[in-house]
């Protein structure tokens, strides 16, 4: 599967194959080395039947079209933002998963927990751990949950606990203040009333509008109630909010190679800048680079994959690293993880139409 990488400037039909093939050599050395690749070392490798001589002229021209640069000029050269995007949608040479790393991915997905939201946490988890960077989730709580049930809990004078339940598992709670005591009569009506207007609502479409207009409906109960169906709102808020989750912090912090003041600035922000990138408009696999699309980190990736329910973007796992990724290895984890939640979510569907 090609990864749709963003703002990619390189035309890689301007090179001949041998430029393609030494572009390529160069980036699979420095992405095990970290260091800057010469021509000595791209000619002693097997498939590369040219002299240093000519891969010296063939990386001056690499450089000059923005895929190389030369850090020191008795350096070697390393790749730049285009040379990674070139090597990815074309060049790398994917690595298909063996039996035995299949299987270990299968064994880090937990398939007994009860929410979809949860299988893709046990994947990130997972994920964590296998690249050593930190794994972004958007989950799918609020595209695909309604809500089933809002009840009111009384705990302490005028104290109340407001708890909320989706069709996908997921419970949130809020206490609320009010300036009444409620009766039994009240309490009753509210969890009628919620029952009877709420129940069956999207998550993702409880907006404030709705929540006015069932406040103005209330009649006589609506001075009391109010403050309560406020808090409503607010819980489905409170799920499309935590919609974006980045988990792993402290591998991205662990880097030599990332600047770690802007790793601090990310994660102060990462609900927004993450949101704003993993819209439903890109393709299947997405990957994007420090400079890409208000992503703050330079010298860093974001790889994420969809996953898919019912036709339907249903949420996205990815991760979150340096520039200088094994890509041709971690793209195919990443594509088997949401391919596999994407089967489990799908059989879950299935379960449920036969009972």
């Amino acid at each position: 599967m090609k990864a749709q990488v963003l703002n990619r400037k390189g035309v890689g039909s301007l090179l001949d194959e041998r430029k393609k093939k030494i572009l390529a050599a160069v980036i699979d050395s420095y992405i095990v080395t970290g260091e800057p690749v010469g021509s000595k070392t791209i000619a002693s490798l097997p498939g590369i039947k040219v002299s240093p001589a000519t891969i010296r002229n063939d990386m001056a021209v690499l450089e000059q079209l923005g895929y190389l640069e030369q850090p020191h000029t008795s350096a070697g050269r390393i790749p730049t933002y285009n040379g990674y995007r070139l090597y990815i949608d074309e060049l790398m040479n994917a690595k298909a998963l063996s039996d035995e790393e299949k299987q270990l991915l299968d064994d880090c997905l937990d398939v007994d927990v009860p929410t979809a939201d949860a299988l893709i946490e046990s994947a990130s988890k997972a994920l964590s751990e296998l690249t050593h960077c930190a794994t972004v989730v958007k989950n799918i709580s609020p595209k695909f949950s309604v809500i089933t049930k809002v009840e009111v809990i009384p705990t302490g004078k005028r104290m109340y606990v407001l708890l909320m339940i989706t069709s996908s598992g997921n419970i949130r709670n809020k206490v609320c203040r009010l300036e009444f005591d409620l009766t039994n009569e009240q309490m009753e009506f509210f969890s009628k009333y919620m029952a009877e207007n709420l129940q069956g609502v999207s998550v993702d479409e409880l907006s404030e509008e709705i929540i006015e207009n069932l406040v103005a409906a209330m009649g006589t109960y609506m001075v009391t109630l109010a403050p309560l169906l406020k808090g409503v709102c607010e819980l489905a808020e409170a799920f499309r909010d935590t919609e974006i989750k980045v988990s792993g912090e402290k591998n991205l912090l662990a880097r030599q190679d990332i600047n770690s003041a802007q790793i601090v600035q990310f994660l102060e922000n990462k609900n927004e800048v993450v949101k704003n990138m993993l819209d439903d408009s890109f393709g299947d696999l997405q990957v994007v680079f420090g400079e890409d699309g208000g992503f703050v980190i330079e010298n860093s990736s974001m790889i994420v994959s969809k996953i898919k329910k019912d036709g339907r973007t249903a949420g996205t796992l990815g991760v979150i690293g340096p520039m200088r990724l094994d890509y041709a290895k971690i793209i195919p984890y990443i594509e088997y993880l949401t391919g596999r939640i994407t089967e489990l979510i799908s059989e879950d569907d299935d379960e449920d139409k036969d009972i």
